[in-house]
């Protein structure tokens, strides 16, 4: 199984981050230790002071594929989710000065805590996925699958063209606006559509 994101995909972000609009997807890979599945917390790490939350919807591909055209990326993924990709923005910061690759920032162990998967068909408007992430009961990001600057589409087509794509693959499809610092005791709470499955308590 591999774990691909992609970063700056809504504009918003990449607008607080001070970053530019790509005209390409971002695209960065978590390993498996990452994943923090059944609603379990993020034990703060000691190498961080800056850790941030951004709320992502996850797609999981459902068979293999290779120079896949957006035309038929729909048929490659059937099952959707939350995730949450934890960033240690201070350690990014200084990778990111050096011209340093993210990995150590973004793939930590523990980074990618993911809600239970659910089917497409359950989903109101596939085309326009509404998700919601509230720390400690305040809203604090609210996205909207329609305002990526990549669809989901396009990502898989992107990725095909260098990796070759396989079934149980999961891909983070980047984060609207809202970031921002988590603390122990901080309760973060993930919404698709208006019903709450992610929840993640940092310990």
């Amino acid at each position: 199984m591999k774990i691909f994101c992609i970063g700056r995909n809504y504009q918003e972000h990449a607008n607080e981050l001070h970053n530019a609009v790509p005209t390409e997807p971002v695209v960065f890979m978590k390993p498996n230790t990452a994943l923090v599945l059944k609603g379990k917390p993020l034990y703060y790490p000691d190498f961080s002071h800056d850790i941030h939350y951004e709320l992502e919807l996850v797609i999981r591909l459902c068979k293999n594929g290779k120079y896949i055209e957006p035309a038929f990326a729909h048929t490659y993924y059937d099952r959707i989710t939350l995730g949450l990709d934890f960033t240690a923005r201070d350690v990014q910061q200084k990778l990111k000065e050096k011209g340093l690759p993210w990995e150590i920032a973004k793939g930590f162990d523990k980074s990618a805590p993911l809600a239970e998967f659910i089917s497409l068909e359950q989903l109101k408007n596939p085309e326009d996925i509404h998700f919601q992430l509230y720390k400690n009961g305040a809203l604090v990001q609210d996205g909207h699958s329609k305002d990526m600057i990549f669809s989901i589409a396009e990502i898989i087509s992107y990725l095909s063209k260098f990796f070759t794509l396989q079934k149980g693959d999961l891909i983070f499809t980047g984060t609207p606006s809202g970031i921002g610092p988590v603390a122990v005791g901080d309760l973060l709470e993930g919404y698709l559509e208006g019903e709450k499955i992610l929840r993640c308590a940092v310990k």
